[in-house]
């Protein structure tokens, strides 16, 4: 191999190593900008939230949504009450009289999901739990 080789060898390692930092110079301004909006975006979220505070009636704020706490308090009562039996998600709802609309049940599902993971149902059946004794 030859200088000449050796030096043009270099010369394109050169040259794909260059447009390699072109790459990533481009790709640093794009995340930079993209930076920049996100911290202007929750700052915004920040003072939409102060706003909201200042508005909301005092107490209460930290419970979640209003009557969040209360169904979930009352589908553990209702599986307290009836240690033995096997519920269906609808079948919760209409018990503890509440809406019996697929949006509704489907919170009842999640919630009954997250005392499955919690250890404190059992899934017996398909779409049935009942309370782990």
């Amino acid at each position: 191999m030859n200088i000449t080789e050796i030096l043009a060898d270099l010369q394109a390692q050169h040259d794909e190593t260059a447009a390699r930092a072109g790459e990533l110079r481009h790709q640093i301004a794009h995340l930079a900008a993209a930076l920049t909006e996100t911290e202007a975006r929750l700052a915004d979220l920040a003072t939409t939230r102060k706003a909201i505070a200042e508005l909301a009636p005092a107490g209460g704020s930290d419970s979640g949504p209003p009557g969040t706490n209360t169904t979930y308090q009352a589908i553990v009562n209702a599986f307290n009450q009836h240690p033995d039996q096997q519920f269906r998600a609808r079948e919760l709802h209409e018990l503890l009289g509440l809406p019996t609309d697929e949006a509704s049940v489907n919170v009842t599902r999640a919630r009954l999901e997250r005392l499955l993971r919690q250890g404190f149902l059992t899934r017996p059946g398909r779409g049935r739990y009942q309370k782990r004794t």
